[in-house]
């Protein structure tokens, strides 16, 4: 690949990382409600998961993954169940200051993982940009096993800088609701957003 196809790559891919969508707005409502605990282990799904569909594309089975449709299926309700389940979490969560909101969540690494994952399989964004926008964007026919890594590094280091944008920001924004009732309101309006992700993902 030339310098100005992976220039290109890099300016669309950045574009519709950054896009508001099921993973931006899943980093944001957690990192509100959570702050940074279990961030890298989160993002590392969301980067997995596009990985996933970006070889799966280069390898060209993209008609082999419309065959096994279903599965996705499943697991496109998997990540919206992941989300609203996040979203309850959050609704209910006690009332704390933010150093001990983020003590007591989910900090497991591998159920992290997992959820951010799962909702990158099944996430109809994710799929429409590697399987319909990739191809018109790189000669998938031609694609040697270099360009492939390289790409490939490039999708991780660009949606890890993306997602880690975003969650410094939301990071910024939770550190101004120090009080109690700020708090719970806080914690209200992030997981009524994360619970309207959800069904949005669940209906595309």
């Amino acid at each position: 690949m030339t310098l100005t196809s992976l220039l290109a790559f890099a300016a669309i891919y950045c574009a519709a990382v950054a896009s508001p969508g099921p993973g931006v707005a899943a980093i944001v409502a957690r990192v509100l409600g959570h702050g940074f605990a279990g961030l890298p282990a989160f993002i590392a799904g969301f980067v997995a998961g596009d990985l996933v569909w970006f070889f799966i594309a280069a390898a060209g089975l993209s008609v082999i993954a419309q065959q096994f449709a279903g599965i996705f299926l499943v697991i496109k309700y998997a990540g919206a169940a992941y989300l609203l389940f996040i979203a309850w979490k959050i609704w209910t969560a006690p009332v704390k200051s933010p150093g001990d909101a983020a003590a007591g969540c989910e900090t497991n690494p591998f159920r992290l993982f997992l959820g951010s994952l799962s909702l990158t399989l099944g996430n109809p964004k994710v799929i429409a940009f590697f399987l319909a926008l990739l191809p018109t964007v790189v000669d998938l026919g031609h694609l040697t096993p270099a360009a492939s890594a390289i790409l490939a590094a490039m999708i991780a280091a660009i949606l890890s800088a993306v997602m880690l944008t975003y969650a410094l920001a939301a990071g910024r924004a939770r550190a101004l609701f120090a009080s109690a009732p700020a708090m719970r309101r806080l914690n209200r309006a992030t997981g009524a957003v994360m619970a309207g992700v959800a069904v949005a993902v669940a209906a595309r």
